[in-house]
């Protein structure tokens, strides 16, 4: 009898993390299948306005200022306004040196990107700085040549919305780099680019973002989480306006390469999903079913699916339990469960053209994979509220970023 009764618990369990892996299979196959043409160029008249938050940035402020003066756009169209928020260090100085529009914020209680964005767009409002679309970076960011032009020509397209191919910069720096290359090959290319295939909203992945000045007249910015991308997200994705994904620009930035710098900046981001899991997701759930809408369900979906470390390691136990007791259907289950996992990381890995070392990366993966356990069970139980930030170092730009994306 108990035999039986493990035997159906696991494949329940087992049916939990093939049901995952179907879904990823699922925008796998949209991704490899459906990818839709690229929409002509824009007419370049749009006015930008690039808004980089920076804290305690002066390392890094100068890098990305230089990047941008070699966008592919008229230079009379954009400007480039940086908010020096609580800084104590050179950060609006060096700025303001190289030509940027420098608001500087203090502000002790309020403290986070989130606050400091809507600070800025509150500036240039009172100071009746008009523009056509923002777009939005972190510091520690370049992006391609390409990308206002590109933007220009998804809004001309229709969109409101527009997220680029966030990556990594510094992906050759260290196993935890190359990794997170890997790992945002799939989460930032193949998902949204499976997405868009289906018609689906792509997700705000919190850098290179861009939003026509309609859309943000009547949202504002009002998300403060810890995950304020996702809040912003799954807003939008209620009001059923969707998030276009724009593969051919992209935005680098530096990652953490190791696990003791990444620990703060994955919590965050992990207690930030959870947080919103709890207080929005259901309310999303429920009006999605009550329309009948695939956007907002998928929305919802996303946020459901825990970082791939949790059902891959969910699947190898479950598989080896049932393998033992020899429950048959859950070690099927859970032997296509990892089939399919395998299979979504590599697509994702050849959809950007990954370089060989890449793959090489993935050797890590088991020490990856019990960090980000134990980094998940934490977030589970811990209680961090405010921003913290993630120590980095300073990459040189690679010689690839300086050509259009394709």
């Amino acid at each position: 009898m108990i035999e039986i009764l493990a035997a159906g618990a696991l494949t329940v369990a087992a049916s939990g993390v093939f049901l995952i892996a179907l879904y990823l299979t699922a925008l796998t196959l949209a991704a490899l299948l459906g990818r839709a043409p690229l929409p002509p160029a824009g007419p370049a008249w749009r006015r930008f306005a690039i808004l980089i938050p920076a804290h305690n940035e002066a390392q890094l402020i100068g890098r990305i200022l230089r990047n941008l003066g070699q966008l592919d756009y008229p230079a009379d169209r954009f400007d480039i306004c940086v908010v020096a928020d609580n800084c104590r260090d050179l950060t609006a100085l060096t700025a303001i040196a190289l030509g940027a529009d420098v608001y500087e914020r203090v502000d002790d209680l309020r403290q986070g990107k989130g606050y400091a964005l809507r600070w800025l767009l509150q500036q240039l409002q009172e100071r009746g700085r008009a523009y056509d679309a923002f777009v939005m970076l972190d510091a520690d960011s370049i992006v391609s040549p390409n990308f206002l032009r590109r933007m220009d020509a998804r809004l001309e397209a229709g969109s409101q919305v527009v997220q680029a191919y966030y990556s990594v910069l510094n992906a050759g720096e260290s196993q935890l780099t190359g990794l997170r290359y890997a790992a945002l090959a799939a989460l930032h290319y193949l998902r949204p680019l499976g997405r868009a295939a289906l018609r689906l909203s792509c997700g705000l992945k919190g850098n290179g973002m861009c939003f026509s000045a309609p859309l943000m007249d009547r949202f504002g910015w009002r998300w403060f989480t810890l995950a304020e991308d996702v809040e912003f997200h799954l807003a939008l994705a209620n009001a059923g306006i969707r998030v276009d994904f724009a593969p051919e620009a992209t935005v680098l930035a530096d990652m953490p390469v190791s696990f003791g710098q990444a620990n703060s900046q994955n919590q965050r981001w992990e207690q930030g999903r959870l947080y919103l899991l709890k207080q929005r997701v259901p309310g999303l759930v429920i009006d999605g079913l009550r329309r009948m809408s695939p956007l907002r369900l998928d929305a919802a979906v996303e946020q459901l699916i825990p970082p791939l470390s949790v059902p891959f390691a969910s699947a190898l136990v479950v598989g080896a339990l049932a393998a033992a007791l020899g429950a048959q259907l859950a070690l099927v289950l859970a032997a296509l469960a990892l089939v399919g996992q395998v299979a979504y990381l590599i697509a994702g890995l050849i959809l950007v053209h990954a370089p060989f070392r890449a793959y090489l990366a993935l050797s890590a993966a088991p020490s990856y994979i019990a960090w980000k356990l134990a980094l998940y069970g934490q977030a589970l139980i811990s209680k961090q509220t405010r921003w913290i930030r993630t120590s980095r170092a300073v990459s040189a730009i690679p010689p690839s970023t300086r050509q259009p994306a394709t």
